[in-house]
């Protein structure tokens, strides 16, 4: 049996604030690039669709008045949730072409959903070069629903995008892994205050992308399920300058694919979206072919022969623990129950019992952790420009936090 994969286009620009002020941001433009090198043809994936997104019109918004788009932002984000739940419901890894970073608002409403038909909790990979972190809290005004994404799907900030259908958090913060962000991130020291375990790319560099994959894999251990948000701008902009803010010091092609590969190799990775791509920086498409060669390459493990459908973990009372180190309890392994039991949205793999505690923390663990990889390829010295679509090792940009070299990267 294999995972079929669904193509699902979101291409939506509202998330960020306007190059100038007589243009809109490019990344709207980015699905139809990457189909247009075959990324479909060569993913063998069923053609999901595009959802269509409001005009994009920032009108006379001033500072001060909260995130830009807002009430487009909130009602995009339950039709895309809609249709990504739909894609679950069939059996299909949806694959979501944003678009900006805003995407992952509708994204974290579908796994809300999905969470709570389980009666468990779905997490969040989360692989960007910024933290979007930025909220009222520790900012003094918001603006860019792109430079704000995991604040939002994590509780923070206005409540007509972050507790949409009065869910909220879409996602908690012990739920939450960050994976790429530079290693002075703006706001690291409050992901860090709330428990979000982060590894920044030196850390990623040093331990090497399909350990910090498997990493990944036991933070979320006491999870249901996770998604994958990937942010092509985790890459250098020396592979990857074609996003709306460039940040020197960001991973290779080579890492992207084998840490996609990694994320992904298990029934428990529920999907993935890929954003910030900028065909406006890419005049001769050589680098959206680079993306298509990375994300056709990453996700062959879901398409592989004997690929499990996507599947959730049943809920389980997990007791406390404290937390060391990275602020998350260690890993354990499980043994699968019995048998399985069909849930609302998607097959739910029973597991043996978890320890039993505090009843607001249902959680279970995944009995199927792979064995310990190989050493790792990637690594420093990987980082080079490739012009040719033939070209694997390959990967795509994001947005972020207001950068001066590229203006698109927020409102504010």
């Amino acid at each position: 049996m294999m995972r079929r994969i669904a193509v699902l286009d979101a291409p939506t620009n509202l998330g960020l604030r306007p190059p100038t002020s007589t243009s809109v941001p490019g990344c709207a433009k980015a699905p139809g690039a990457l189909r247009d090198h075959g990324l479909l043809a060569r993913l063998r994936a069923r053609d999901a669709g595009c959802l269509t997104p409001p005009r994009y019109d920032p009108g006379d918004w001033r500072p001060g008045d909260g995130v830009c788009h807002a009430r487009e932002i909130s009602g995009y984000s339950v039709a895309l949730a809609d249709r990504i739940g739909a894609i679950i419901d069939r059996g299909e890894f949806p694959l979501v072409l944003g678009g900006d970073c805003s995407v992952l608002l509708g994204s974290a409403l579908a796994m809300h959903r999905l969470g709570e038909a389980v009666g468990g909790r779905v997490g969040l990979v989360f692989v960007d070069g910024h933290s979007d972190f930025r909220h009222p809290g520790n900012a003094s005004y918001v603006g860019a629903a792109a430079g704000e994404d995991l604040a939002l799907v994590t509780g923070r900030g206005q409540a007509d995008l972050a507790a949409i259908e009065g869910r909220r958090p879409y996602f908690r913060d012990i739920d939450v892994v960050v994976l790429g962000i530079r290693a002075q991130d703006e706001y690291r020291l409050d992901l860090q205050a709330a428990g979000i375990t982060t590894r920044p790319v030196p850390a990623l560099r040093a331990e090497g992308a399909a350990r910090t994959a498997q990493w990944a894999h036991e933070q979320l251990a006491d999870c249901a399920g996770y998604w994958v948000h990937i942010d092509v701008d985790v890459l250098d902009p020396a592979v990857m300058p074609a996003v709306d803010a460039p940040d020197p010091g960001g991973i290779a092609f080579a890492e992207l694919e084998i840490l996609l590969a990694g994320l992904v190799d298990t029934p428990h990775c529920l999907g993935v979206e890929l954003t910030v791509f900028d065909p406006d920086y890419d005049p001769d498409g050589s680098y959206a072919a680079e993306i298509v060669n990375t994300v056709v390459a990453g996700l062959a493990p879901v398409a592989a022969p004997g690929a499990m459908p996507p599947r959730l973990l049943p809920a389980g009372p997990v007791a406390p623990a404290p937390r060391p180190g990275n602020g998350r309890p260690p890993a354990r392994d499980v043994l699968p129950g019995p048998a399985a039991v069909p849930a609302p949205a998607v097959a739910v793999e029973p597991i043996g019992p978890a320890p039993t505690g505090d009843g607001d923390d249902p959680s279970g663990a995944d009995g199927d952790r792979p064995a310990e990889p190989s050493p790792d390829p990637s690594g420093p010295g990987l980082l080079r420009r490739v012009a040719g679509p033939e070209e694997v090792d390959d990967a795509a940009p994001d947005e972020a936090e207001p950068d001066a070299t590229r203006p698109g990267a927020d409102i504010a």
